[in-house]
């Protein structure tokens, strides 16, 4: 069997790293294949250490929830010099499977479903990861029921005051926050939500199964499309 090599982005938060880890070991369990958890920076091991020590046949998951420069330039630049074959998915969003998981958050936190709702990503400079944060708010206002507006920590997007102040016209405000781990920009977000104003900041995604099953889905969507010998 092909084995799984997921990537993350990599904090010091060590907490943040465990959550990379039991998710690719969740989705390795459902799989029944060998995994290894990798990152980009920060803390090893790195995916192209990972890749480069191995001949075996591999599919790598970025555990990203949209596009820019990892996903199309770091990540790819590993897979490229990989010992052995090795084909990359695409990241794990947006999808309709982190909207029903921020959804779940939402309500542990105390949000009311149909409640303005603000989802902050940590952002990009990548044009191309706008597309992909409008399509996050599109899934999660369908199960949400109510208004979603974005906002980013850096780089393109609006700024978490100026969202908060606009969705705040609807009712009390929730925040969505649209990270898989905690860190560095989970703290941004749980700060900067709270001085602007917002009743509810939801936790990050976590090692939630839904999200182990999305990537044992972009595994066998790997497989299926670039005919990898499983």
């Amino acid at each position: 069997m092909s084995r799984l090599v997921t990537v993350a982005h990599g904090t010091r938060v060590v907490a943040g790293n465990r959550i990379a880890a039991s998710l690719t070991a969740q989705a390795a369990e459902l799989l029944g294949v060998e995994a290894t958890t990798s990152y980009v920076e920060l803390c090893e091991p790195l995916v192209a250490d990972v890749l480069a020590s191995s001949v075996a046949p591999t599919v790598v998951v970025p555990l990203l929830l949209s596009t820019g420069f990892h996903v199309k330039v770091d990540i790819p630049a590993a897979v490229r010099g990989s010992r052995g074959p090795a084909a990359l998915t695409r990241p794990l969003g947006p999808d309709p499977v982190l909207a029903a998981v921020q959804r779940a958050r939402l309500v542990e936190a105390g949000a009311k479903p149909g409640q303005p709702v603000v989802l902050v990503a940590a952002g990009s400079n990548d044009p191309d990861a706008v597309p992909d944060l409008v399509a996050a708010a599109r899934y999660l206002a369908r199960v949400w029921g109510g208004p979603v507006l974005t906002a980013t920590v850096s780089g393109a997007g609006r700024s978490i005051e100026s969202a908060v102040a606009e969705a705040s016209l609807y009712g009390d405000v929730a925040v969505s926050t649209y990270l898989l781990s905690p860190g560095f920009f989970s703290r941004k977000v749980a700060t900067l939500a709270t001085e602007a104003g917002a009743a509810v900041v939801a936790d990050v995604l976590g090692a939630d199964a839904a999200i182990a099953g999305l990537i044992a889905d972009r595994y066998r969507e790997a497989l299926a499309a670039l005919s990898i010998a499983a």
